[in-house]
């Protein structure tokens, strides 16, 4: 079967207007070529459509009933293109974000914030997932981009990445702790100390495993937790030593508790990524933007003074160089 949509929007005009005269006038077509498109649908789909003498057009009873029904399926695909055509002005439709528990519950609302102040009828819907989760949905296409914390290079041909802050790593503990005598910890003096931190779905892992090889620690015990309130609960009830990012972009440490920057110092970078060679969405690009600018802006704000809790003064980095050429 072979009907186009033009067929289609003719057969509804006509059955609207009960007039091919009056068709053809809608669609700026002669009234013979209004009577041939609805033949040629008649044809099509087998059925004799209108009953028409020399003063009326009316519907046959099959006439009728496609013509509620493709009424229904044509306001609808219009409204859909509507729909798909606002999204492309890069203010408004729905935008899909993926990124980590941990990142949603740290720097990802204010960047929600950002984009709910400049683009208002912007809808930017959050998926929480594992890093790899994050990475698949990116890749596959399920979600518009996402947001991960990486250590090197997004180790993928199919991303492109650009890097929004790095972050070094602290150690989190209460603020009698003898080590929170001193203005930096060296690696090395964790030795004796059970650890905790953050799991592989949150990206921390992998910047800790070189580091504790490294300084003979590889064989300490280690929790790892998926949020860093139940990283520093644990602490706080004497458990171990907190290992996590610590700067204005990521939550400061409890009221109880101290951070102090590892030495050597060893990072965490958030980037955003989406699938290369292929262009984000307007209202997506538009979203894009508004992450970046709140790293940007928070970053700008973070120079006025030094965390909360921490013995030094951290100048965030901000989104300025790609991580993976596109």
């Amino acid at each position: 079967m072979n009907v186009s949509l033009q067929q289609l929007k003719v057969f509804v005009a006509v059955a609207r207007e009960r007039s091919f005269t009056r068709a053809a006038r809608e669609f700026d077509l002669t009234q013979s070529a209004v009577s041939r498109c609805v033949r040629e649908l008649e044809d099509a789909v087998e059925l004799k459509l209108f009953d028409r003498t020399t003063r009326h057009v009316e519907l046959t009873n099959a006439g009728a009933s496609l013509e509620r029904r493709i009424g229904r399926l044509l306001d609808e695909i219009e409204l859909t293109l509507l729909e798909e055509r606002a999204a492309y002005d890069g203010h408004t439709g729905v935008v899909v974000f993926a990124s980590s528990p941990v990142l949603s519950s740290g720097w990802v609302p204010r960047a929600l914030a950002q984009c709910a102040s400049v683009l208002p009828e912007l809808i930017v819907s959050v998926r929480d997932q594992p890093q790899s989760g994050v990475l698949a949905s990116v890749e596959q296409g399920e979600v518009d981009f996402g947001a991960v914390c990486v250590t090197g290079p997004v180790d993928s041909p199919l991303l492109h990445a650009q890097v929004l802050f790095t972050t070094p790593l602290h150690a989190v503990l209460p603020s009698i702790h003898p080590l929170a005598r001193h203005d930096s910890i060296g690696w090395h003096a964790l030795r004796e100390c059970p650890l905790i931190t953050l799991n592989a779905d949150t990206g921390v892992r992998a910047a800790l495993g070189p580091v504790l090889a490294a300084n003979e620690l590889k064989r300490r015990p280690l929790q790892e937790l998926g949020h860093i309130a139940a990283v520093e609960r644990m602490v706080e009830l004497g458990l171990g030593v907190g290992i996590l990012p610590v700067d204005p972009h990521w939550s400061s440490p409890g009221a109880s508790l101290v951070s102090r920057p590892l030495v050597p110092e060893t990072t965490l970078t958030t980037v955003l990524v989406h699938r290369r060679n292929r262009s984000l969405r307007p209202n997506a690009a538009a979203a894009w933007a508004q992450f970046v600018a709140s790293t940007t802006e928070h970053a700008r704000i973070a120079e006025a003074g030094p965390i909360v809790g921490a013995t030094h003064t951290f100048r965030p980095s901000v989104a300025r160089s790609v991580l993976q050429e596109p």
